[in-house]
């Protein structure tokens, strides 16, 4: 049987993730689901009453004067002028443009922000936010409470969110709600890709309508308008606090 020898050159920081060390003992196993639990339950609580959302996805390394993040913004106005609450990860760039838009436009604005090594900070648009310690926890909120996606230029993260949605869509775990990628320059890789896929087989044509690529904030509106607020029948609902739960709307 092997083992893994805890050599100072495998041993990972404090803030890295301790995934990849193995198994712990059972104790400290069990420790980590409640961890876990009470993270999700404290979401949970926190984002009650949110309202249904539309989730922008994003880069946080796009500054005010890029093309992006000005996109961003008109999309975060024209979800909150639908009545959608905008949803993001809650830190710079993409992210705080889309919450900048909704929040201008006198709609609502909230964040799930990470905690990171670098300790990623709420931007200032924001109504409410939560931090987060696992992703993993931050990805089913940023799910839970939406009805349509919207996937702006992006890294890594913005990728692994689009698959991430994409696959709960497919297989049907969550219904089949409209998922946006916006920028057809900037996506143009991606979607060559993805249409790869198709040729070889590896994805269904029917896969192909889970998503709707454009360049225009108005047929973005119109798409969702569809797609999400007529497919399931969304009225904004204004749901009381149970102060028997300890539970605030704010």
């Amino acid at each position: 049987m092997l083992t893994m020898k805890k050599a100072p050159q495998y041993r990972l920081s404090k803030e890295e993730s301790r995934f990849f060390q193995g198994p712990f003992s059972r104790f400290r196993e069990l420790i980590f689901t409640f961890k876990v639990q009470y993270n999700f339950i404290r979401a949970f609580r926190k984002m009650h009453f949110i309202g249904p959302c539309v989730t922008v996805f994003g880069s946080a390394r796009f500054g005010p004067e890029m093309d992006h993040y000005q996109d961003a913004e008109k999309i975060g106005a024209a979800m909150a002028k639908l009545g959608f609450t905008v949803m993001t990860g809650g830190g710079p760039g993409i992210m705080e443009a889309a919450n900048k838009g909704a929040y201008e436009a006198g709609g609502y604005s909230v964040g799930c922000n990470i905690v990171l090594p670098v300790e990623q900070k709420p931007n200032p648009y924001l109504h409410k936010w939560i931090y987060i310690p696992y992703f993993f926890v931050r990805k089913v909120i940023l799910v839970k409470y939406s009805f349509a996606f919207i996937v702006m230029p992006g890294g890594m993260g913005t990728l692994d969110e689009l698959f991430e949605s994409l696959t709960l869509i497919q297989t049907k775990t969550i219904a089949g709600f409209p998922v946006v990628i916006f920028d057809t320059e900037y996506h143009k890789g991606l979607c060559e890709h993805i249409d790869m896929m198709v040729k070889h087989e590896s994805i269904s044509p029917e896969d192909m309508k889970l998503l709707f690529v454009t360049d225009s904030v108005e047929d973005l509106v119109a798409h969702i308008k569809k797609y999400s607020i007529k497919k399931f029948g969304l009225k904004k609902e204004v749901y009381k606090a149970k102060w028997w739960f300890g539970e605030s709307r704010r």
